[in-house]
C-alpha cells in the first residue's frame, strides 16, 4: 500500500497559526514545568530518550496535536473541536449536519471536523517533512529498550513508515501474541468495513395485533442510556416518551410489556465470567449494566441487563401514563407494528468511544454486528470469524492470528505486530476514509482516555496509540509523529510479563524514543 503525498502541514496557513497560538501559553508552562527535570538528568540515555522526546513533544505540539485533533465525537479535546465546529461547521463522525440541517436538533452529538484533515496534517511526512527513518538506526534505539526485563520472554515489535506502507523495524513481527486490548483496533477496522462509517443501532418498541402485548426490541446499542443528559447517545427515556405518545393515540394506557434480545445468538457470559470489565453480552442494556453513575472503566455490572432495562422501561412508560405488565422475555413477529424508535449515534463515534475508553462493552456488541453483516451467527465465535474474515478481504497479514472475540480479554486472542501496524496504515490509507475512526479514536498520550495519565516526562500529545493489558501481558500499538514530522505505525507486544507498571513504563519508553528519533 503506497500512501500519496500529502501536503505539508504549513498549507494549512492562517488556520494552523491560530491554532498554534491558542495553546502557546500551554506549551510554555509545560516547558517551564519540565526544564527543572531535563536540568537534572544525568545519564545519557535518559538524555536521549525524555528529554529530547519532551522538546519533540512541546516542538510538535502546535502543528500535530492541536492542529490535527485528536478530533471526535466522544469529548476529546472539547474546546479545540468546538472551536473549529463554530468556525467552518464541517462534518465528521456526524457527517457535516448544521444547525438548520434536519435532525440537528434530535439531540444527536455535534458535528466534528472531518478526519480526513485530521489524517491529511498527521501525513504530512511523506515528503516535505523529511525523509523515511534508517531501518538500523531504529532497531539501535529500540532494540535496547524492548529488550527491557520488564518486558518479559516473549516480545513482537514492528514499525511501518504509514506513507509508504514499508516496514522499518520488526523483531518478533510475525509472532501472534496475545494482544488484550490492541484487539480493539482489528474489531474497528472490522466493523466499519463491514457496515460502513454512517451505520447506527437502533432500539425500537412493536406492537402485537390485537392483543395489547408491547415488545421493546433491543437493537444491540449498549451506548443506549437511562440517564436524564444522554450526552447525544439513544435515550431510553425519549423511547419511552415516543412509545406512550404512540399508544394513548391508539387509545392504549395498559399493555402486557414484553423485550427482546434475539438479535444475538448463543452464550451472553464472556469466557472469563463475571466480571466488573464487561456485561452480560445482550441485544437490549441500558448504560453497559453498570450498577453506578460511571461511563467507562470498570464497575459493578446487572446479572441481567435486559431485565434490568425492560424494567426501567416500564417505570418511564408510567411516569407517562402507560400502565405496564411486569416484563417478561418474548420475540416480536413480523406483524407487530413498529411504534417508536431511537437510534444510536454514527459507528464511527461508537468507533471511537471504544478505543478512547478501552470499552469491552462496544467491542463486543461491535463484534456481533460484524457478524451479522457478514452471515455469521452473532455469538463469541461468530465474531471472531467475521472478524478475520473482514481483515483478510481487505488484503492484510491474518496468517496465523485467532479472534475469540472482539475486546481482547480472551486470552486465546492472537495478534501479531504485523497485523496491527498493517491495521494502522491501512486506516491512514486515503482511500480507505472509512476506516478512519480507527485512528482518531486512539488515546492521547497524556491528555485522552487510557493514556491520560501517561507520558507525564515523555512524548504527551505526540504518541497516540491503543493499549492493552492483561495479566502477565503488556501491549501498545498506534501512531506518532518523529522528529522529522514522518508519521509512523508501531505495535509493541509483551507477554509473560510479571510487574505491570515496569512493563507499561517499558513500552512508553520505547514510544517515547521513536517520537524522538529522526533515526538517520
Amino acid at each position: 500500500m503506497v500512501v500519496p503525498e500529502l501536503r505539508p502541514w504549513r498549507a494549512a496557513g492562517p488556520r494552523v497559526t491560530r491554532l498554534a497560538n491558542a495553546v502557546r501559553p500551554r506549551l510554555t508552562r509545560a516547558a517551564d514545568a519540565l526544564r527543572p527535570r531535563l536540568a537534572r538528568a544525568t545519564r545519557p540515555k535518559t538524555w536521549q530518550y525524555t528529554a529530547c522526546a519532551a522538546t519533540a513533544g512541546l516542538a510538535l505540539a502546535a502543528t500535530v496535536v492541536t492542529a490535527v485533533g485528536p478530533w471526535d465525537s466522544t469529548g476529546q479535546r472539547t474546546a479545540e473541536r468546538d472551536r473549529a465546529v463554530a468556525r467552518e461547521r464541517t462534518g465528521g463522525t456526524d457527517h457535516g449536519r448544521d444547525a438548520e440541517a434536519p435532525g440537528a436538533r434530535d439531540g444527536g452529538p455535534r458535528p466534528a471536523p472531518s478526519a480526513g484533515a485530521v489524517l491529511t496534517a498527521l501525513g504530512a511526512g511523506a515528503g516535505h517533512a523529511g525523509s523515511v527513518p534508517d531501518g538500523k538506526a531504529l532497531a539501535t534505539v529500540l532494540r535496547p529498550l524492548l529488550d527491557a526485563p520488564g518486558l518479559g520472554r516473549r516480545t513482537g515489535a514492528a514499525v511501518v513508515d504509514v506513507a509508504t506502507g514499508r516496514r522499518l523495524y520488526g523483531e518478533g513481527a510475525s509472532d501472534a501474541l496475545t494482544p488484550a486490548s490492541t484487539t480493539k483496533i482489528a474489531t474497528a477496522v472490522a466493523a466499519l468495513a463491514a457496515m460502513g462509517p454512517d451505520h447506527r443501532l437502533t432500539t425500537r418498541t412493536a406492537l402485537e395485533p390485537d392483543t395489547k402485548e408491547l415488545v421493546l426490541v433491543g437493537g444491540g446499542d449498549p451506548t443506549l442510556t437511562a440517564r436524564e443528559k444522554t450526552g447525544g447517545w439513544a435515550g431510553l427515556r425519549d423511547l419511552a416518551a415516543r412509545t406512550a405518545d404512540a399508544l394513548k393515540k391508539r387509545g392504549l394506557r395498559e399493555v402486557t410489556l414484553s423485550y427482546d434480545t434475539t438479535l444475538y445468538a448463543g452464550s451472553e457470559r464472556h469466557p472469563i465470567g463475571k466480571n466488573q470489565n464487561l456485561a452480560p453480552v445482550t441485544a437490549l442494556m441500558a448504560d453497559e449494566g453498570r450498577l453506578d453513575d460511571s461511563s467507562s472503566g470498570t464497575a459493578d455490572r446487572s446479572d441481567d441487563p435486559a431485565k434490568d432495562t425492560a424494567e426501567r422501561f416500564a417505570d418511564l412508560l408510567a411516569d407517562h401514563g402507560v400502565r405496564t405488565s411486569a416484563p417478561g422475555p418474548s420475540k416480536a413477529t413480523n406483524r407487530a407494528e413498529s411504534l417508536a424508535q431511537v437510534t444510536s449515534p454514527p459507528l464511527t463515534a461508537l468507533v471511537e468511544r471504544m478505543l478512547t475508553n478501552s470499552d469491552n462493552d462496544i467491542a463486543e456488541a461491535l463484534a456481533r454486528h460484524t457478524a451479522l453483516a457478514s452471515g455469521e451467527r452473532p455469538d463469541f465465535a461468530g465474531g471472531g470469524k467475521a472478524i478475520a474474515a473482514r481483515l483478510g478481504e481487505l488484503g492484510l497479514p491474518v496468517s496465523g492470528v485467532a479472534f475469540r472475540d472482539g475486546s481482547g480479554l480472551d486470552r486465546r486472542d492472537a495478534l501479531t505486530a504485523d497485523l496491527l501496524t498493517a491495521l494502522l496504515a491501512h486506516a491512514a490509507d486515503p482511500a480507505h476514509p472509512e476506516l478512519r475512526a480507527a485512528l482518531t479514536g486512539l488515546p492521547v498520550a497524556g491528555f485522552t482516555g487510557t493514556l491520560t495519565s501517561r507520558y507525564a516526562d515523555g512524548a504527551a500529545g505526540v504518541v497516540r496509540a491503543k493499549t492493552g493489558t492483561l495479566t502477565g501481558v503488556n501491549t501498545l500499538a498506534g501512531t506518532v509523529v518523529d522528529q522529522d514530522g514522518r508519521l509512523l505505525a508501531f505495535a509493541f507486544l509483551a507477554s509473560d510479563t510479571t510487574d505491570r507498571d515496569a512493563a507499561q513504563t517499558a513500552l512508553d519508553r520505547a514510544a517515547t524514543a521513536l517520537a524522538s528519533c529522526g533515526c538517520r
